[in-house]
């Protein structure tokens, strides 16, 4: 198992130059299973880990998100990137403190989001989005893992393109390593991102059918994530399923599962 230092050496260097897929497990079994595809990174999912626990996202305590990213980090040889929500605090000092207890789980990375959850007023201010980018910063540079900062005003629908990539930009010059806008979803948009935090890479989220890694790749973005959308895909299948069983008593879809030995081989040390 290569330690965490290896881990994020091999995540920093991802992020130097071409384009690559970092997918989205939500537990150790399919975390095993992605590093068994040849995915040479993984990250996790906020609200695939709710889910599997029978909550919804944003509702999952940050001792049990610790936990969960622990279990994660030491289950795979591959780098680790943690969505860590807001960093599950409002103030700069308490997320740098949060930071360095994910960064004490092991993890290679991290995203930290500008979204404060707070009713009616989603997304922090802009100078406390900043600091509070700037305060996880000192704790990933000391550890040498790799910062990703979310501008999330695309996706709660409180800021135009304009708007978020001036946020993108300013969290750029805060010193994070990546930048990330989840809600982008055109190329011309996608361009425009990768210009405004260049030299810095941009991770776009696919999180439905759309534009290829090789069309992603052409228009600079470096970082392809996927958020909850594998988990969503297994939950689909599930409830495909278990609703056939349920409303019509027939097994068929269970045609369309995984075989165990197809499990088997993946999840073999």
């Amino acid at each position: 198992m290569p330690t965490p230092a290896e881990k994020r050496s091999r995540l920093r260097a991802l992020h130097e130059s071409g384009c690559f897929v970092i997918p989205n497990p939500w537990d150790a079994g399919s975390a095993r299973m992605l590093q068994a595809l040849g995915f040479q990174a993984i990250a996790t999912t906020s609200s695939g880990m709710a889910w599997a626990s029978g909550r919804l996202d944003n509702e999952v305590p940050l001792d049990e998100a610790l936990a969960h990213l622990a279990e994660l980090a030491g289950a795979v040889d591959v780098p680790l990137s943690a969505d860590f929500e807001n960093g599950h605090a409002d103030s700069p000092e308490d997320v740098a403190a949060n930071v360095q207890k994910a960064l004490d789980a092991g993890v290679a990375g991290l995203s930290i989001e500008d979204m404060s959850q707070a009713p009616g007023h989603p997304l922090y201010e802009t100078a406390l989005a900043v600091e509070r980018v700037r305060a996880a910063k000192a704790a990933t540079t000391a550890a040498g893992a790799v910062l990703v900062a979310r501008a999330e005003g695309l996706l709660v629908r409180q800021m135009d393109l304009k708007a978020t990539l001036d946020r993108l930009a300013a969290l750029a010059d805060a010193g994070a390593d990546c930048l990330y806008a989840p809600g982008l979803r055109t190329a011309d948009e996608i361009a425009a991102a990768v210009k405004a935090v260049a030299p810095r890479p941009l991770n776009v989220l696919m999180g439905a059918p759309g534009l290829s890694v090789a069309q992603l790749a052409d228009l600079g973005v470096r970082r392809i994530s996927v958020g909850g959308a594998l988990a969503r895909a297994a939950w689909g299948g599930f409830l495909r399923a278990a609703r056939q069983i349920a409303d019509e008593g027939r097994f068929d879809r269970l045609a369309e599962a995984a075989t165990g030995a197809e499990l088997k081989a993946l999840l073999r040390r």
